[in-house]
């Protein structure tokens, strides 16, 4: 008896996006103090026929949404996760920036570990280049 291969959701996805002729999508990474840089190259990413997502809000400035401490880290967490949401859906990653803390360098792990290519407009930068 011959049973169906299993496809895991990464193959479905990859598969519906094919059958639907979606575009590449680029999911852009970094910190939010490069909030100016992140939005040049989603420009030059959309022009280059991609699909682009990337951090929309920067909590580095106040605001009344996260004004209370404890709505401000609920909302990082809630933040975070959407953010690795993205990058599940992204056919690749783009990295904006001269530096990156902890938290970029934590997405770049894990779009790795995804196996989705990662670039960098600052190649020194990447913490798994070769010195």
């Amino acid at each position: 008896m011959s049973y169906p291969e299993l496809r895991t959701p990464e193959e479905k996805l990859a598969d519906a996006k094919e059958r639907l002729a979606i575009p590449r999508i680029v999911c852009i990474c970094g910190s939010t103090r490069f909030m100016a840089l992140m939005a040049e190259a989603a420009w030059r990413e959309t022009t280059e026929g991609k699909i682009v997502v990337k951090p929309e809000v920067d909590m580095k400035g106040a605001h009344p949404l996260w004004a209370d401490p404890a709505e401000a880290e609920s909302l990082k967490t809630v933040l975070d996760e959407l953010h690795r949401a993205k990058l599940r859906l992204a056919d690749e990653v783009l990295v904006v920036g001269p530096y990156i803390g902890d938290s970029t360098r934590a997405e770049i792990h894990y779009a790795r570990r995804l196996g989705r290519s990662v670039r960098f407009t600052h190649p020194e930068v990447d913490p798994d280049a070769e010195s």
